[in-house]
């Protein structure tokens, strides 16, 4: 289970946005976060996808507690917990092609698949990635300013699962999407979910997260008393 237990975080000190907030995911289970613009569900994300060090609080992964973020944390709970970002121009290397940006994760030193002599399980790996989200070979040789921003998230996509994660926090994952490229990604992540992925789905839509989260969780703004 990924929990996050009596939560304070923001970005400048001593200001936290996110006040005694506590979450609980279980393997397989979709858990939805709602709220106004403001009330810190991003922040919470990060905090959760072991991304941005709460001010008070505690993550832990399946047992075992979070003790410090990114690269500060071991491999193996790093691995455990991937993100999707709302805007996927924003979270990729503009630089890179697409198969190149699916397989960051799996050059990460200590990765089976890193460094030359994992070349041929990466561009395997890459491959059923990218079937899985629906991205094609000619797709995967384009730069990020090639594609569309549904293309683009469908490789975001790709790469959060690279590693086999077994949570999965989604920032408004499909709010820069048409509707037939979000009902398809959530498609791909309700498969994942099946298969025992647990999914924190963030989302102003609440129509959304009423078919496809299993219990919503609702945020008030910093101030908000309207309860």
């Amino acid at each position: 289970m990924l929990t996050a237990t009596g939560i304070w975080a923001g970005w400048s000190p001593g200001s936290p946005v996110v006040r005694d907030a506590s979450l609980a995911l279980a393997p397989g289970e979709v858990v939805g976060l709602a709220g106004p613009s403001g009330s810190g569900k991003s922040t919470l994300a990060r905090v959760a996808a072991l991304l941005h060090a709460p001010e008070r609080g505690e993550v832990t992964v399946d047992g075992v507690r979070v003790t410090g973020v990114r690269y500060r944390s071991p491999r193996e709970l790093r691995t455990a917990v991937g993100m999707v970002f709302q805007s996927p121009r924003l979270s990729v290397d503009p630089r890179l092609s697409l198969a190149a940006v699916v397989a960051e994760p799996l050059r990460v030193p200590g990765t089976p698949t890193a460094g030359r002599g994992g070349a041929a399980a990466r561009r395997q790996r890459v491959g059923e990635l990218a079937e899985l989200v629906g991205l094609t070979p000619d797709l995967l040789a384009r730069r990020p300013h090639e594609v569309s921003d549904g293309q683009l998230q469908r490789a975001c996509l790709a790469r959060a699962l690279a590693q086999q994660p077994r949570y999965l926090v989604c920032d408004e994952m499909t709010a820069m999407l048409d509707a037939s490229t979000a009902a398809a990604l959530v498609a791909v992540v309700r498969a994942r979910t099946a298969a025992g992925l647990g999914v924190l789905a963030i989302s102003h839509d609440e129509d959304l997260l009423a078919v496809w989260a299993d219990r919503v969780q609702r945020l008030t703004a910093v101030g908000d008393t309207s309860r």
